[in-house]
């Protein structure tokens, strides 16, 4: 299947809507895990597809590295999506996640932050693969 802008827009407004089911049935002040379990469920009932906890490959010059890098959770296989429940979100968790979205080669990534009266969202695109969307 060729991925299209369509296709991960569709996918991304699911994903933000199982975040936001989540956030509505328990609110703010849980532990990061916490969401991450019920985000998973959610996605399970909207039957996508998904892997948590994974690690992210190093490549350090041609050698395979053990960094201990580990994103959230990958949606579909195309959207790297971290999960978080804190003050507020940095610069830096964007750069982590567009790093994450580089060394895995996914032209897209999502942050919620779960910590807050209302849900906060920010969604990253890989300046590569936008190039290659038609």
């Amino acid at each position: 299947m060729q991925v299209t802008q369509k296709y991960l827009d569709e996918l991304t407004y699911c994903i933000i809507g199982c975040a936001i089911e989540v956030h509505k049935h328990l609110g703010p002040g849980l532990l990061e895990s916490v969401y991450e379990k019920c985000f998973i469920r959610e996605l399970q009932f909207r039957g996508l597809n998904y892997v948590s906890q994974r690690n992210v490959p190093l490549n350090y010059k041609g050698l395979q590295l053990d960094a201990d890098l580990r994103f959230d959770v990958l949606v579909e296989d195309l959207i790297v999506t971290e999960l978080k429940a804190i003050e507020g979100v940095s610069p830096v968790h964007e750069a982590i996640v567009l790093t994450y979205m580089r060394m895995l080669e996914k032209p897209k990534g999502i942050i919620i932050n779960f910590h807050c009266r209302i849900i906060i969202v920010i969604i990253l695109y890989s300046l590569f693969h936008s190039l290659q969307w038609k």
